[in-house]
């Protein structure tokens, strides 16, 4: 597998990177990753332990994005040649590359070179980028041309194309002229999950992700003094960015910071558990291509309110409400409905919620990809609708 962002990066492409790297060799295949290195100076072949399983993950040297808080990137005139040597002597069935950026373009045209079977998975919205360029927006049509056109010529060379849900099929279709993509659930393990028993005495509203401009964390938190004091709604939101800094001043000054809790990144069990222990789940993004975050707020029985928006209303059917997109005043709405729903109604939308997981089982997925490894022709998996 070839990855732009892989563990320890926290992201939606990274995290499905590992579990299928993880589900495929718990499966008992040989799984190599290649991604960039976490710092300047860890690049090389390691085995890293990932839920209890090895991968042999191939580091490259890299560096951060200087606009980013995180964001790390191999030289793109480098990764041919640094992973050339590794392809060499892995002689692989199959090449899976999770983006066209720079790594995934590197890889696919040495296994292309190499006549190795190509798959590609499409993770990447080039807006989610550009807001980490110094171009102003007045360049984004052009940009966002470049971009695509960049991307076609990666994806040409895989024999199949993956994105996680039809709607973003499409997407992706109109903007590589029409190639043929398959809309497969990134797919989530939903026995790691645990469900309350019962309704929570208080009011959580939890939000997993990156703290980044795109998620509209702001939404949420203009949101806030609209809802009834009688609730004593608070806020949670499990995950690390760049936006931190403003948000916290912007809870100050709407006067609920007391209602605000940052708890940046924490390990797996302190994010299940927060899952386990929220009320409601909120996605306010508008960049969504499936939101594994909201797959595993579903898979925790939560009821969910997302932005009408991307791929985010195929995870909304009787198990919560969609608002219109960046209006505080409808998020408020449709989270006081929540909120205050009678036990019954409260109930049936977390139900309903473990209900619509079942079609994202990971093994679903994990079997659809090595159909697409063997060369197998397959139908679109499950991707919410």
């Amino acid at each position: 597998m070839a990855a732009d962002t892989f563990a320890p990066d926290v992201n939606g492409a990274a995290t499905f990177t590992e579990e299928l790297a993880v589900g495929l060799a718990q499966r008992g295949h040989e799984v190599h990753v290649i991604a960039p290195s976490w710092n300047r100076t860890h690049h090389g072949s390691f085995d890293e332990e990932y839920r209890g399983v090895t991968l042999t993950v191939h580091r490259l040297a890299s560096y951060r994005w200087p606009a980013h808080a995180w964001y790390r990137f191999a030289w793109p005139w480098t990764v041919r040649k640094h992973t050339a040597p590794v392809i060499d002597a892995l002689q692989p069935d199959v090449v899976h590359i999770q983006s066209h950026i720079v790594v995934g373009r590197g890889v696919a045209r040495e296994a292309h070179d190499r006549g190795i079977r190509i798959v590609g998975t499409n993770h990447f919205m080039p807006e989610n980028l550009l807001e980490y360029t110094p171009f102003g927006k007045w360049t984004t049509p052009i940009a966002l041309k470049v971009a695509w056109r960049d991307a076609a010529k990666t994806y040409r060379l895989a024999e199949a194309i993956t994105t996680p849900t039809e709607l973003a099929a499409d997407y992706l279709r109109d903007a590589i002229a029409g190639q043929p993509v398959l809309a497969i659930s990134c797919g989530i393990d939903a026995t790691r999950y645990t469900p309350a028993t019962g309704r929570p005495a208080g009011n959580e509203i939890v939000f997993v992700g990156r703290v980044a401009p795109e998620k509209n964390l702001d939404v949420v938190i203009r949101a806030l003094p609209l809802l009834p004091a009688s609730l004593d709604a608070h806020f949670t939101v499990v995950g690390d960015g760049d936006m931190i800094p403003k948000l916290t001043a912007l809870a100050q000054e709407l006067g609920v910071e007391e209602r605000v809790r940052f708890l940046g990144f924490v390990p797996d069990e302190v994010k299940l558990r927060t899952l386990t222990e929220g009320t409601v789940f909120v996605m306010p993004s508008t960049a969504e291509l499936q939101s594994i975050s909201s797959l595993e707020a579903m898979a925790s029985g939560l009821p969910v309110v997302a932005a009408d928006a991307m791929a985010l209303p195929h995870l909304v059917d009787g198990n919560g409400a969609l608002f219109t997109p960046g209006d505080e005043q409808d998020l408020a709405a449709k989270l006081t409905a929540v909120l205050t729903a009678p036990d019954e109604e409260y109930d049936r939308m977390r139900a309903r919620s473990l209900t619509m997981i079942e079609a994202h089982d990971i093994n679903r997925t994990l079997s659809t990809f090595e159909a697409l490894y063997r060369g197998e022709s397959v139908a679109a998996g499950p991707e919410g609708r």
